[in-house]
């Protein structure tokens, strides 16, 4: 049940004035606090303090309250009854959305033949735990990993191997793929090649030439270019698979980008050049974004660049083409660094003036960078830019040292659990668009606002649940405690919770949520034993009731951000 919904709008069909329902910071003011007599005094010229008085009586005609105050100007404070809060919290159940949407979700987004790095682990996680809310409210969602595995990356590649073995077949321009070429990439130096390549093409023109023309060849389907690419494609995919694995985020629906978006540029072309869209500039293929609104710099769209080379403009407005015919999406959601803002906002203008896809339906969602706590882009010990396997290394030995301080024996599945939900429920924990800190002896406190904090609280009910071994029913009546009472009410604000966090793309709001959940979790823990033998058998079942359905939400969050709770802590 939304109890935020249904206490706003049987108060505002009740008064007869749309008002604002917020949640009181203190409970010992009530519940729920109004600005209803505010908004209607207005409207009949009386004085708010006056009219709140006036409504306290037709407040307290409505079945659910159970006492009503009046604060301040004029703010109305609503307490509601026990007896309404124990008949109707239950845990979150997948909802069914009044409108469905078809959600297309770009995030993921690596890069062929190039390890993946800590840019990589906000739109994973973020991407994921969105892709989860938007499930679990009833849409019907389609997850791309756009991957980079067409442009010049590719060429840079291409050019490195050559370099290293000029004697394979695949560089002839009479390349047979029909006959079998012996050669194995290992995939610990196919991560090497594309650093290695870019630095040199910064060095050295002729190598920086040579990779343009691979790049042109290879886009223009040189076989021998093509299967030594899908020979490391390959390799690539199946380490972006077990990266997936390791975040524990869903499987993608789509592993496609450039190349697949390739195949649909001819299309798009025509499109553009029928509305005349297209011009030409220094040798570029360009179109003109800017509106006459615009006060910051806008600069053209590239579809192609001086030297016929199809560039991440042209892709990227073909996959939205090819999204479109595939999904039929209602929205298209991007989820990258905000430093791409202008990229997409460019993307956006094209596809709306081309009448490929509407303007109104993008998203663009832009994060903030990962920092050590010097307040710069976060590095390894040995000063490296930080890969995303690194970071979880880090974390995983940072678990492993607190747990062997505090003298506990854990497996590693259990540890890798913990440094798992450390690392995701600390970036989830902030506004998607800040920068923040990681710092590894921090995310793996199991206290505080962390994610072993989290899974320590749902092992704790686990294993009261567990211990106590019995059928666990609703209790008809019960005499509820403040712990007990403010726990239902944070339950019960589930829905309103995941409902405006979905609605404001606002993870951050998922896992305070579940940080303020476990508190109050650990209150009644403390203050209202369950299992202790002075305690009389209604008051056992009613509590074991409230810790059944404290761990399934817990459950339902924990699932939500993607994270894993381990038998024992």
């Amino acid at each position: 049940m939304n109890l935020y919904k249904y206490v706003s709008d049987e108060i505002n069909k009740k008064l007869g004035f749309v008002a604002k329902l917020e949640t009181t910071k203190n409970r010992d003011f009530g519940d729920f606090s109004t600005n209803v007599a505010m908004v209607g005094a207005k409207t009949v010229g009386k004085n708010p303090r006056e009219l709140a008085n006036e409504f306290v009586p037709l407040l307290k005609e409505l079945d659910f309250i159970a006492d009503v105050s009046v604060a301040g100007p004029g703010f109305i404070n609503i307490e509601i009854k026990d007896n309404f809060l124990l008949q109707n919290t239950t845990a979150p159940k997948p909802m069914k959305a009044e409108n469905p949407l078809t959600i297309d979700m770009d995030y993921g987004a690596y890069n062929v033949a190039k390890s993946l790095h800590i840019g990589h682990l906000r739109t994973s996680i973020v991407g994921d735990t969105l892709n989860r809310m938007f499930k679990f409210l009833g849409h019907k969602t389609f997850s791309w990993n756009h991957i980079g595995d067409w442009g010049k990356p590719m060429g840079l590649v291409i050019a490195w191997i050559e370099r290293l073995h000029p004697e394979l077949p695949y560089f002839q321009d009479d390349f047979d793929p029909t006959k079998p070429v012996y050669y194995d990439i290992d995939p610990k130096d196919l991560d090497t090649y594309y650093p290695s390549a870019s630095a040199l093409a910064k060095q050295d023109p002729e190598f920086q030439a040579r990779a343009q023309e691979i790049k042109a060849k290879f886009q223009n389907g040189h076989p021998g270019y093509f299967a030594l690419y899908e020979k490391f494609l390959a390799i690539s995919l199946k380490s972006m698979n077990a990266t997936v694995q390791r975040l524990n985020i869903l499987p993608f629906d789509y592993d496609l980008g450039e190349r697949n978006a390739a195949q649909y540029i001819d299309e798009v072309e025509k499109i553009l050049n029928a509305k005349h869209m297209i011009y030409e500039s220094d040798g570029a293929l360009c179109i003109n974004v800017k509106r006459d609104t615009d006060n910051a710099p806008m600069p053209p769209y590239m579809w192609q660049d001086s030297r016929g080379a199809d560039t991440y403009d042209t892709t990227d407005l073909s996959a939205v083409y090819c999204r479109k015919k595939v999904d039929n999406p209602d929205t298209i959601i991007y989820f990258t660094d905000l430093r791409q803002s202008l990229h997409f906002e460019q993307l956006f203008r094209v596809a709306d003036m081309s009448g490929i896809y509407p303007y109104d339906k993008f998203e663009h969602i832009g994060y903030g960078t990962i920092n050590g706590k010097d307040g710069k882009p976060f590095k390894t010990r040995d000063g490296n830019a930080a890969g995303l396997d690194d970071i979880f290394d880090i974390a995983n030995e940072a678990v492993r040292e607190r747990v062997a301080e505090s003298g506990k024996k854990l497996d590693d599945e259990t540890i890798t659990s913990i440094a798992l939900a450390a690392v995701k429920f600390n970036d989830l924990l902030h506004d998607v668009k800040s920068d923040y800190i990681f710092e590894p002896a921090s995310v793996t406190s199991f206290e505080g606002r962390t994610g072993p904090y989290i899974l320590y609280t749902a092992v704790r009910l686990n294993s009261v649940l567990k211990r106590a071994n019995t059928q666990i029913t609703k209790p008809e009546h019960f005499d509820l405690s403040i712990e007990e009472r403010n726990l239902l009410i944070e339950i019960m604000d589930f829905e309103h919770m995941i409902l405006t966090a979905c609605d404001n793309r606002a993870t951050d709001m998922v896992a305070n949520y579940t940080y303020d959940l476990c508190q109050l979790v650990n209150n009644f823990y403390h203050n209202c034993p369950i299992l202790r033998d002075d305690i009389d058998e209604t008051t056992k079942q009613g509590r074991l009731y409230f810790a059944k359905l404290a761990f399934d939400t817990l459950s339902t969050l924990i699932n939500l951000m993607g994270l894993k709770i381990p038998s024992e802590m």
